[in-house]
């Protein structure tokens, strides 16, 4: 297997670039079966979330697989090749490896640490395997990936020195707005993200928590799993209400236009006049809140490129140990599973080698046997005492 991952993520791109590369509604399946289909290909993963896009593929040819993977990019994501070319990267073979294991413990994300990025890369494997784009190889690799993140949870305290996306926005708000317990908060979205939000603010303590979602039964189904903590839901032509009655929104939904108007925003505002500011968390890529509302008096708004600047400031201020120890782990299983692959393609040539010599022993044996007379019965060699 020779593994190729190209793709752009935010320690590459400004996060304007990758809400234009953001792949919504189909986009996602058809770059991966087009992928798929590539000349040097003969496997391909995708993995998409709010912060990057990647391909992880097995190729025969390196550069020719750099070539046509990212002219496919382009393609799909509708992003120039000569502006997507500058953000770009590519890793190959053991280099792969260990990025993708990186990402698989959280060493890559944005916040340090963060878990969610395991159900990501399940969900991308599912993707996979459910179109059959992933055969053997990716499939061993994205199992171990899985496991290698599991290991890195486990046995250091990356844990405690990470967070989620949602819990590293709110504490951006809360700097602005104070405390979240008691706020009253609006949940747009019924998603994982969405879901993770919800919970995380039950958590905190708000006071009520409403969601909302342009399909009802999965808002119906998210409020159920948080009913202890009163949650409850608003149809979705009710939000433009809503956001007059919430102190805290959070919006993460799988929109390819924007969710939150300016104008419904504003008017929010107005209603809210003398209360605490609003404060939107928006977490969506592409962005669901529109980017004027920052401007508007009485709202804060916290996405990911304030998140992303934020995190930038953060980066090595805390968990140093903890990052430095996964870092270990992620080197041994890189090395680990390079000789098991090794292992794996020496080993049908050691049986084939076997297998020829013992033919050949085989065929030499049967040949002398050829030529040896036959003795008749006693008529072997005689031994006398002399």
């Amino acid at each position: 297997m020779s593994l190729l991952v190209l793709g752009l993520s935010y320690r590459t791109a400004p996060v304007g670039l990758l809400e234009r590369a953001a792949l919504t509604g189909d986009a996602p399946r058809q770059l991966l079966h087009a992928a798929a289909a590539a000349a040097p290909v003969a496997e391909a993963a995708l993995l998409a979330t709010c912060n990057r896009i990647e391909l992880y593929t097995d190729v025969d040819k390196f550069h020719a697989g750099v070539d046509q993977l990212s002219a496919l990019l382009a393609e799909h994501t509708g992003v120039g090749m000569d502006e997507l070319t500058a953000h770009l990267y590519v890793h190959y073979e053991d280099r792969a490896v260990h990025h993708l294991f990186s990402v698989a413990c959280g060493l890559d994300s944005m916040v340090v640490g963060e878990g969610q990025i395991l159900g990501q890369l399940r969900d991308a494997l599912s993707l996979a395997q459910e179109q059959s784009t992933a055969g053997r190889g990716l499939n061993e690799l994205f199992q171990q990936a899985l496991r290698v993140g599991k290991r890195a949870h486990t046995e250091t305290g990356i844990d405690k020195a990470g967070q989620s996306l949602v819990t590293f926005g709110l504490e951006r708000i809360a700097e602005a707005s104070g405390p979240i317990a008691g706020l009253r908060a609006l949940v747009v979205g019924a998603g994982s993200m969405s879901s993770l939000a919800a919970a995380t603010l039950a958590r905190a303590g708000v006071s009520e928590l409403v969601i909302a979602n342009r399909t009802q039964e999965r808002a119906e189904r998210l409020a159920a799993t948080l009913a202890e903590y009163g949650a409850r839901t608003v149809p979705f032509a009710d939000v433009p209400l809503a956001l007059a009655e919430a102190d805290v929104v959070i919006s993460c939904t799988g929109a390819a236009g924007i969710v939150l108007t300016a104008d419904q925003i504003s008017a929010a505002a107005v209603k809210r006049a003398g209360v605490t500011p609003l404060a939107l968390l928006d977490l969506a890529m592409p962005r669901d809140v529109d980017a004027e509302a920052q401007h508007l008096d009485g709202v804060r708004v916290v996405d990911l490129e304030t998140l992303a600047e934020a995190a930038a400031h953060t980066a090595g201020a805390a968990g140093a140990l903890e990052v430095e120890a996964v870092r270990r782990i992620v080197a041994q299983e890189v090395d680990s599973f390079g000789t098991a692959q090794r292992a794996a393609a020496i080993t049908p040539t050691v049986v084939a080698l076997r297998t020829m010599a013992s033919e050949v022993v085989r065929a030499e044996l049967e040949r002398l046997d050829g030529r040896l007379p036959e003795l008749a019965p006693g008529s072997g060699p005689s031994w006398h005492r002399p």
